[in-house]
């Protein structure tokens, strides 16, 4: 249903550009690999002899264990959404984290399983299949275990890049909340034979107060905040408006917007209460700088969810989760930039080409699309172009494999001769990002400078 849209780019309105401090990726890294030497430790310390071959497979059981038990916290801290990581790791980074933290849970769950398991059987002289009976048969919390490893196992499976792509997002995020389940059947079998913890009360003390923190964060930033903001900002969608047979734009209103510390760049997880969309919360970033009474989203059709975004009403209640990411202005380093954008990933760029910074040509962006009829927001585009005398370069056109295409090396360089002197903002599909990225290394600009952040998690 589409109403008249505020004119975003005419607006005097726009929040400011603030520097919120973040935890840095190498900071957050080193945290995590203290811990993981701690826990090692703490085993080290719980073991006075290991001898012959059985006792060193339960050692290692435990070990595997512990370090199991500890990926668990990290996974959980890693999706808390604590604004200071996910400003200074970034939210796509800190879920390719996360999906690489639970392939190493999983593996290590497995192996603290089959190795105790193992090393129980070599020490009591008895087959494997008779050891595992009898412990599962024996030890109700060791029943809760494999019920626990069954569930991340299957959690796993589900969250592999291949079950992933079958797998409507909902369903695959109504699975994992079974990672919870898991979670709380583990924690109570690390405590009732977890050899470090039964006779050892400052362990115990520890490993608690970390699962209960990591809860709280949980809680607190997931559930607690954003019902807080939900009745501190009442959202209501303000106008729709279609950019083109593929696209909407959804203008959002609400009450002191500004007091969010939304910046250009970011996103938020939107949850539209209507009958048919209130129980999902997808991840759509701002298109337009945020005002202290204004926010919006321009999204593409990708499945169900987007494509009911035509029929909202103005009215409709939002619960907004966020704001999120740090490809903002906070990120640049250098006096020139580049916004270099791949079809709907114009959205954030546009945002941030409208607000960040800069003089008369300081700031240069590339909009790449395969067709003319996926250009969107043209007309805002070269609005903010005149007004801040900055240039546009639509590069237009089917990808090609050879230095000939459009974000070659050499292409991007003949556009902007000084390009190893510009910080980079660049946002798109999956694979035009990887060529870009290759491209610009190619012509020179440093790793460290060119920021990027995929919404696809």
């Amino acid at each position: 249903m589409a109403t008249s849209a505020p004119n975003p780019v005419l607006a005097s309105t726009a929040a400011p550009i603030s520097r919120h401090p973040g935890i840095g990726r190498e900071v957050a890294l080193a945290l995590i690999a203290l811990g993981a030497l701690a826990v090692t430790f703490l085993w080290w310390h719980d073991t006075y002899r290991v001898s012959g071959f059985g006792d060193w497979l339960t050692n290692a059981g435990r070990l595997t264990g512990l370090w199991a038990g500890y990926a668990v916290i990290v996974l959980l801290a890693l999706m808390a959404r604590v604004p200071a990581l996910d400003r200074g790791v970034g939210a796509d980074r800190l879920a390719r984290w996360h999906a690489m933290g639970g392939r190493y849970t999983v593996s290590l769950a497995i192996a603290h399983t089959l190795l105790i398991v193992w090393g129980y059987a070599v020490t009591e002289h008895r087959n494997v299949v008779w050891e595992t009976g009898s412990l599962i048969t024996g030890y109700a919390d060791v029943l809760m275990a494999t019920v626990a490893l069954g569930v991340l196992v299957a959690v796993g499976v589900t969250s592999a890049r291949a079950a992933r792509r079958r797998l409507r997002y909902e369903t695959w995020h109504f699975i994992h909340l079974y990672t919870y389940l898991a979670i709380a059947l583990a924690f109570s079998h690390q405590f009732a034979t977890g050899a470090d913890f039964i006779y050892n009360a400052p362990a115990r003390w520890l490993w608690a107060t970390l699962y209960v923190s990591v809860a709280v964060l949980l809680v607190w930033f997931r559930v607690a905040v954003p019902v807080v903001g939900y009745l501190r900002y009442p959202m209501r969608v303000a106008a729709v408006q279609a950019e083109n047979a593929d696209v909407v734009s959804v203008y959002i209103s609400g009450r002191s917007l500004a007091d969010l510390g939304a910046e250009s760049g970011q996103f938020f997880r939107w949850r539209f209460l209507t009958r048919d969309l209130w129980w999902a919360a997808n991840p759509y970033s701002l298109s337009a700088a945020p005002r202290s009474d204004l926010l919006r989203i321009t999204v593409k059709t990708a499945g169900q969810h987007s494509q009911a975004l035509r029929a909202l009403r103005p009215g409709t209640r939002v619960f907004a989760e966020g704001p999120y990411g740090s490809m903002t202005a906070a990120r640049r380093r250098r006096r020139k930039v580049l916004l270099l954008a791949g079809g709907v990933g114009i959205t954030p760029l546009r945002a941030l080409f409208e607000s960040i910074p800069g003089d008369p040509g300081d700031v240069t962006l590339l909009y790449r699309v395969r067709d003319p009829a996926d250009l969107i927001l043209r007309e805002e585009i070269d609005t903010i172009a005149r007004n801040r005398g900055s240039k546009v370069h639509y590069l237009i056109g089917p990808s090609r494999m050879d230095h000939h295409d459009h974000l070659s090396a050499q292409r991007l360089t003949r556009v902007l001769p000084d390009l190893r002197d510009h910080d980079v903002f660049l946002c798109g599909p999956e694979k035009m990002m990887d060529n870009a990225r290759g491209a610009l290394i190619q012509a020179g600009v440093p790793r460290r400078r060119i920021h990027h952040e995929s919404f696809e998690f």
